[in-house]
This record gives structure tokens, C-alpha cells and sequence, in this order.
């Protein structure tokens, strides 16, 4: 047993049987977000396709267990599977590994990797030995004192150790060597077992023929040989993911053999060629050599097509723990039949600006592909959804996130809804009836007004019978204004007639865009939003907003908030002048509400809103809803506050993701401070992550570089001097 292992475990068994295992490429995986890869039977193991995946440890965030698969067409399929469900708004992702005897693509073990049970484990290792030529057994195992369960155990290559004395008399053939190779597996509070040290290199030459006789093998085989009889008839959905070192095997188009099948799965995979597949792969390569947390992952038909890839940057990870709060999912490109099928999850920062939250391409819009991408996003976001999730009116997209997101509030892009209602009405050139929908839509500030203006609207214009009308109206509570006051948009939509959804990469993909362009200008346009939000930071800091009004809410947060949305707030407080005649319509305890008059900017109109102030807890909330759509207090809100002798606005209502004076890290998640360090891989973990922090705020200015590259060097120099006083 190693040293490190729990003072309340004890030895228990010491088995030294022959196991082995098996390996192509080196897989990189970090910590908790791993995933497995298929194979694909015209490859050949010089071409083999690799997945290099770093992520964040969020170990109760987000519940992964991992199974990998090799899929070949002429023998047994070692399956990889993606199974994932909610559970407490975190992700339980299962992958599962089978192996191919003529096509060896298993990879090897790295820490963090998680097992459903302690066979499923040592299957994995085992496999891994078989295809590179070497057994294993376990060294050790153990369990808690008083216990029979289970909770650690060391695979190790059977070359490990020595023979001693009494064995040496023997006349078997000498095949220890000390090899150090090993796996040690431990069994997690969450009852999954996780691969928590791995020694790869050997210090012998490797035996396939002798591993394929080993009688770890043989149990193997006849394990995989029961569980394939047994699923014959069993559709496994899985999720194949690779890395790309070299892709000159892959298939990009269809051979004699494969013209029919090709034919009719072809919308099922993405219309790639050979360079396209080279541009993914040189992108991906070169990304995560400049941004260490940088994260993808590809979805591969059983034929070897590329079907869906997903990715995302580090301060994208980074960005969401700041404005993961609304999520809009922009799938202009697929929508509208581009060569890029991109869809971008998009979010709103701290000046109002559209930032990207990760990407995907995706072959089609069936339930099935939405369910692979949102699953492998939430994953990236450690399991935690978002508040308020914001798509077109896919139906696929409905149903995979009443799965995926049952706590948060799904609503359709309004915009994008009333565009599509003019453009299936029927009645598309009335400017009467635009007038007159746009009045129902933003208009109406109760459900009872709306609904009796709809019925209204249906009725004037005969159009009861429309499909489509009939279908959103199904819908309303997920797209009407009205039923929306209870959702957070933090400023996603203004909710204003002839409003328009701006794609995210508006003016830089068309339609004939090729995938090439693409990536070659999707870099541009990121450190162009990179460039701009660093200018907004330092203008909204130096900034002095000029007072408009005497209102000490217009002083209070002209110090608080970035220069673009103090200004719409500003419009709030100068538009208070047009509220007036605030009376008291009832009280409930401690709950006054009351009905202000305001007069329009355009016209003479006069119309009157309620708002409810709560004295004890200083909560207001107006029925306009202005706070949960844009993220700031409306001037009807103001004037109740005011009217109250309230001279500051209550903290809950000042939101820190529209603060200039919050220290926003782009960096991932530094997560607990709990190290083993005994175990090398976590003490580089915490140190890496610790270091980029500093890296971060070293770049802000050139003082904070200079403070940053002094600490360094020190450091370094502290350290080079421990080590020296270890060699004297």
C-alpha cells in the first residue's frame, strides 16, 4: 500500500495474478471534466485520434464518470458513452470503455478520471495494457478499519518488484524488473472511483504476446464477449470525443461501399472536407497552447464523420461565473443554412456588450444534437445552469432543456419571435396590423389586458385560424412581455417595438462564409471585444458623469456603476419628472402599494402603474418589470423610494455585474484549497492555478507587470535555494 494512503485504511489483499493493458497517443485529461474517444477502423495507430482536454476540478459541482470505447466495424466495439442527467443542478456523465482486438485505441490513464465501480476501473487499466504490450495486478488494496468495503486499491505493471529469495530458487523465468509503471484508484466521497496517481513510463521492453495470454486479459475477454451477447440489441447513444494530432485517415467524403449509407445519414454529420478538418485541428492545437484552461471536444458518427464539435476559451469559463446569470443561445447560422453551422452562447458583461460563452458546430437541430452540446457546455460550466436560458422557438431545443435545465427559466428571443410573425401571418405587408400587434406585444402591462387585446387582434384582422399565431400563442408565457416580469434578462432585450436581434458575429460570418474564414477572423473579433471591454473598464474608471438632476440616486451610483449602464440608469432618474400623482392604493402589514401616473414622452398619453413597497425589508417592485429586465431600478420605483424618505437605493438592487469597481478575474475557478501534497498532479494543479491568477492581474498595467515579474523571480530564487540545501 502506498504511503500516502489513509492511516484508517488497511491492507487487505495482495493479488498477483497476471493483468495487463494497453495504448496509442498520449490523451491529455484533467481533473474532473473527462470524456472518452472512439477509434475508427480505417485508422491506422500512427493517425490515431487523440483528446487533449484541461478543465477546472469541480468535484462537487459536477459528477463525471468516464468509460471509454473503441468502435471497429469487423470485431467487438468497445463503446464510449456519454450518458448524462440532472442531479441537483449538476451533471452525472457516464463514458464507457470497450476495446477492439484488431484496432488498439485505448488511452492511457491520467489523474482525474472516474470510474463507476472499481471493475470498471480495472477493466480501463487493463485494456490500456493489452493494446501497448504489458500485464498488470494489483499490488494492493484496502479498506476502512471495521470494513469490508472497498475504498483504495494500486494496479501495477507486473514487471514491478523483485522476486525474493525464496521465489529466486525457483526455476520460473525471471520477469520482474522494478518497473515503476502504476495506477493508484480511490474510491470518492461521491462513491466513484478516481484514478488518483499515474506512472506511466516502464523500464522494460513490451510483450503483446505474452500480455494477450495474460489471465487478466482472458477475464476481459470473456467479460466483453458476455456483455456483447447480452446488448446485441441494445442503441447505445454515445458520445465520441478526439483530439487531432494527425487526420489524414478520417473520412471526409464517401467510398463505393459507403455511397447509400452516406447518402442517408448525411445530414446527420457536418459538410466537411479534408481542410476543414485541418483548420479545426490547427485551431484547437494552437488555442490550447495559449490558453491552458481552453477546452474542446468533438461528437463522431460510428462511421468516423465529424459530427458536432464544441468548444470554449478560459475566459469565456472564466466570464460566466461573472454573467452566467443569462445565456442566450444564437443560432442565426444554422437557422439560416450558413456553411458555418455555428451556434454561440452568448452573455451580457458589466457594460451591456455581448461576450461569448462557447461555441459549437452543429450538423443539424434535432433533439439529439442540442442534448450532446448543452450537455457538454454545462459540463464546462461545472454543472451550474444558468438563471435564465434564452433560445429561438426550436421545439428540439424545448424538450432538451426541460431536461438539462429543469430549474431554469427557458424563455424565446423575442425579437426573433415577433420577425417570425410577420413573416408567417400571412398578412406580412399590413402596416395596420404590425401597429396594432406591436401594442398588444409591448403595450399591455397586465395578463388580462393582454389577453383580452389578443382575442381582439385575432378577431379584427380573422386570422383565429392561423396555424402559426395559434402555436406561439401556446407559447406566450414564454416569449409575451407580461408573462415575463418574474424573469431576469439583465438588459439581453430592451422589450421595445422594432427591437432586432443582433448575431454575435453580425458583419464577420455571411452566409458563403467558409469555415477557413472563419477561424481565421474568430480570433480577431475576440480580442477586438477583448480590446473594447478593457477601453470601457478604464473610461467607466475615469469617468465622472456629469449630474443631470438634483436626485441622490444619480450621485449615489454615478460611483458604483460602468459609464454605459449608469447612463441608461440616468435616463431613469431624469424621467422621474414625468411621474406624478403617487397615491396610496392598499396595505397589507407591512406592504403599501401604490399607483403612480406618468405622462409618455410622445403625446399627451397619461398611463398609471402600481408599485409595491415592502417598509420592513425597503424591497420595491414596480409591475413594469424594469429591474428584472434591464437590471436596474425603473424612475416609477425611484419615485416610490423617494416618496418613502429613502435617499440611497438599497443595496439588493445595486447587482455587482454592472459594477466598475468589481475585480473581475478572467480566470478559471481556483476551487478549494484542500491539497494532497503528497500527490504531485494536485500540487502543480494548485500551483498552476494560483500562478495564473498573477499572471492575470500582472498584464492589467504596467506597474502590476512589474510587481508581478519582481515576485516571481523571487520566488523562484526561494525555491532553487530549497532545492539546493535537498542536494547538499
Amino acid at each position: 500500500m502506498e504511503d500516502n494512503s489513509d492511516k484508517s485504511e488497511e491492507l487487505l489483499e495482495d493479488d498477483g495474478g497476471d493483468h495487463e493493458i494497453n495504448n496509442e497517443q498520449v490523451f491529455g485529461l484533467e481533473t474532473a471534466s473527462l470524456f472518452g474517444i472512439e477509434g475508427d477502423d480505417d485508422m491506422e495507430n500512427d493517425s490515431e485520434l487523440v483528446l487533449d482536454i484541461e478543465t477546472d476540478d469541480h468535484e462537487n459541482d459536477s459528477e463525471q464518470i468516464l468509460e471509454f470505447e473503441n468502435n471497429d466495424l469487423d470485431d467487438k466495439d468497445q463503446m464510449l458513452e456519454f450518458g448524462s442527467k440532472g442531479h441537483d443542478s449538476t451533471t452525472i456523465q457516464l463514458l464507457e470503455i470497450e476495446t477492439n482486438n484488431q484496432e488498439k485505441h485505448n488511452l492511457p490513464p491520467v489523474v482525474g478520471m472516474e470510474f463507476d465501480s472499481y471493475e470498471d476501473a480495472y477493466k480501463f487499466y487493463n485494456l490500456y495494457a493489452i493494446a501497448v504490450g504489458f500485464a498488470i495486478r494489483v499490488k494492493s488494496s484496502w479498506t476502512k478499519r471495521n470494513s469490508k468495503e472497498k475504498r483504495g486499491a494500486v494496479l501495477c505493471c507486473n514487471c514491478e518488484g523483485f522476486k525474493t529469495l525464496k521465489e529466486a530458487s525457483s526455476r520460473r523465468k525471471e520477469t520482474r524488473t522494478g518497473c515503476l509503471a502504476m495506477i493508484r484508484l480511490k474510491l470518492t466521497d461521491s462513491n466513484r472511483w478516481r484514478v488518483d496517481e499515474v506512472k506511466l513510463d516502464h523500464n522494460h521492453s513490451f510483450d503483446p504476446e505474452r500480455a494477450q495470454t495474460a489471465k487478466s486479459h482472458k477475464k476481459t475477454e470473456s467479460r466483453l464477449k458476455r456483455k456483447s451477447e447480452t446488448n446485441a440489441d441494445v442503441e447505445v447513444r454515445t458520445i465520441k470525443l478526439y483530439r487531432t494530432p494527425v487526420v489524414d485517415n478520417v473520412y471526409y467524403g464517401s467510398s463505393s461501399e459507403r455511397d447509400l449509407d452516406n447518402d442517408l445519414a448525411k445530414n446527420k454529420r457536418l459538410n466537411l472536407n479534408k481542410e476543414d478538418v485541418q483548420v479545426i485541428n490547427n485551431y484547437f492545437c494552437r488555442a490550447q497552447l495559449i490558453s491552458p484552461n481552453f477546452f474542446y471536444i468533438m461528437d463522431f458518427t460510428d462511421d468516423g464523420f465529424v459530427r458536432n464539435v464544441f468548444w470554449i476559451d478560459s475566459r469565456a469559463r472564466a466570464s460566466y461565473g461573472h454573467f452566467g446569470d443569462v445565456v442566450a443561445l444564437d443560432t442565426t447560422c444554422v437557422k439560416n443554412g450558413y456553411k458555418v453551422p455555428l451556434v454561440v452562447f452568448v452573455g451580457v458583461n458589466h457594460h451591456g456588450q455581448t461576450i461569448s460563452l462557447g461555441y459549437g458546430l452543429v450538423a443539424d437541430e434535432s433533439q439529439e444534437t442540442y442534448n450532446w452540446l448543452l450537455r457538454a457546455w454545462l459540463t464546462c460550466m461545472a454543472g451550474r445552469p444558468p438563471q435564465t436560458l434564452i433560445t429561438d422557438q426550436c421545439t428540439a431545443l424545448q424538450s432538451v432543456i426541460s431536461e438539462i435545465f429543469p430549474r431554469a427559466h427557458h424563455r424565446f428571443c423575442l425579437p426573433l419571435v415577433i420577425e417570425s410573425i410577420f413573416q408567417n401571418s400571412g398578412i406580412l405587408d399590413s402596416e395596420v396590423f404590425r401597429t396594432v400587434f406591436n401594442n398588444v406585444i409591448y403595450e399591455t402591462i397586465k395578463v388580462d389586458e393582454f389577453e383580452l387585446a389578443w382575442d381582439e387582434m385575432i378577431q379584427r384582422f380573422e386570422i383565429r385560424d392561423n396555424d402559426y399565431l395559434h402555436r406561439l400563442y401556446e407559447d406566450r408565457e414564454r416569449w409575451v412581455p407580461v408573462y415575463l416580469k418574474d424573469t431576469f434578462f439583465a438588459g439581453m432585450f430592451s422589450f421595445q417595438p422594432d427591437e432586432s436581434m443582433v448575431p454575435f458575429f453580425h458583419g464577420y460570418v455571411h452566409q458563403q462564409t467558409s469555415l477557413k474564414e472563419f477561424f481565421e477572423m474568430h480570433d480577431l473579433v475576440f480580442q477586438n471585444k477583448i480590446q473594447k471591454e478593457a477601453f470601457d473598464d478604464i473610461e467607466s474608471k475615469e469617468s465622472n458623469p456629469k449630474p443631470r438632476t438634483m436626485c441622490t440616486f444619480e450621485s449615489q451610483l454615478s460611483k458604483l456603476y460602468t459609464k454605459e449602464i449608469f447612463s441608461l440608469f440616468q435616463y431613469e432618474v431624469e424621467m422621474m419628472s414625468h411621474c406624478f400623482h403617487i397615491s396610496q392604493t392598499n396595505t397589507t402589514g407591512s406592504i403599501v402599494t401604490y399607483t403612480i401616473s406618468e405622462q409618455e414622452t410622445k403625446g399627451n398619453i397619461i398611463r398609471s402603474l402600481e408599485v409595491m413597497y415592502d417598509k420592513i425589508g425597503t424591497e420595491v417592485r414596480c409591475i413594469c418589470s424594469c429591474y428584472n429586465f434591464r437590471g436596474y431600478l425603473c424612475r416609477h420605483a425611484l419615485c416610490v423610494l423617494n416618496h418613502n424618505g429613502i435617499d440611497e437605493i438599497p443595496s439588493q438592487y445595486i447587482l455587482s455585474r454592472w459594477r466598475k469597481d468589481f475585480k473581475r478575474m478572467y480566470v478559471p475557478d481556483l476551487g478549494s484549497n484542500n491539497v494532497d501534497v503528497t500527490n504531485p498532479v494536485q500540487r502543480f494543479e494548485h500551483l498552476h492555478k494560483r500562478a495564473l491568477q498573477v499572471v492575470e492581474e500582472g498584464m492589467t498595467s504596467l506597474e502590476h507587470y512589474t510587481v508581478a515579474w519582481q515576485a516571481f523571480k523571487e520566488s523562484l530564487n526561494k525555491v532553487r535555494l530549497v532545492a539546493d540545501k535537498n542536494v547538499e
